[in-house]
């Protein structure tokens, strides 16, 4: 039984060993803690970078004459089409999160400015080339073309959840930030709208988000009614 031979010198060594081994796991530990918030650092200006890339494109497009032959056009859709992806974004972090996957939620606040700085693009864009700032010209646009209507609502609503998203201002409304800020879905839904008016005879994009936002808005109609099921539930 060659396993009992020496058990005082084996406790021993296992004893050193762990000790060891403890030591050299703290000290991974502490460096890790030390490197965290660097890395943290770094990942969240690589994001940040990342999602100001669209719009230094589009500068350097301006800066060098490099829109394409209809230039108001262009910048029009690009600066939509981002407004719509950083919806998914914004939306899709939820039930990442819920699904063990957290790191896009990480950076849900500044994909959510992200949707309102490409929104306001969009809408200086518009103002500049199609009405000229001109308040009567868009009064008119207002009324005449239900499209234009759709998409400055969610502009509108964008602008106090945009405002509201300073950590300092989310502290003192507490619980009612998170009621303000489900209107998250209603700017999801006027900007899906506002695409499909615009897509006339080509619908194909306007389905893909419209077959995204409905799976994304479906999963939190879910867990709202499974936890008022499981309060009811409880109340009992």
């Amino acid at each position: 039984m060659p396993a009992f031979i020496d058990v005082n010198g084996g406790n021993k060594s296992a004893v050193d060993g762990n000790a060891k081994t403890d030591k050299a796991s703290s000290k991974i530990t502490k460096l890790s803690v030390n490197r965290s918030p660097n890395w943290n650092s770094a990942i969240r200006v690589a994001v940040f970078l990342a999602c100001l890339l669209p719009f230094m494109t589009l500068v350097e497009a301006v800066a060098t004459n490099s829109l394409g032959p209809d230039p108001a056009e262009h910048l029009m859709h690009v600066t939509g089409e981002w407004v719509m992806r950083f919806l998914v974004l914004v939306l899709l972090a939820t039930p990442l999160a819920r699904n063990g996957w957290p790191r896009l939620a990480r950076y849900r606040r500044m994909l959510g400015l992200y949707v309102w700085f490409y929104a306001t693009l969009h809408l200086l864009v518009f103002a500049q080339v199609y009405i000229g700032w001109s308040g009567e010209q868009l009064i008119e646009e207002l009324a005449e073309r239900p499209y234009v209507l759709v998409g400055f609502s969610a502009w509108l609503i964008l602008v106090p959840l945009g405002i509201t998203s300073a950590h300092t201002i989310r502290k003192k409304m507490g619980r009612y930030w998170r009621q303000l800020h489900k209107l998250t879905y209603a700017v999801a839904i006027l900007g899906w709208v506002h695409l499909l008016w615009l897509s006339r005879s080509d619908v194909g994009e306007a389905v893909i988000y419209g077959t995204v936002f409905v799976i994304l808005l479906s999963y939190r109609v879910k867990i709202a009614f499974g936890k008022k099921s499981r309060i009811r539930a409880v109340a009992s």
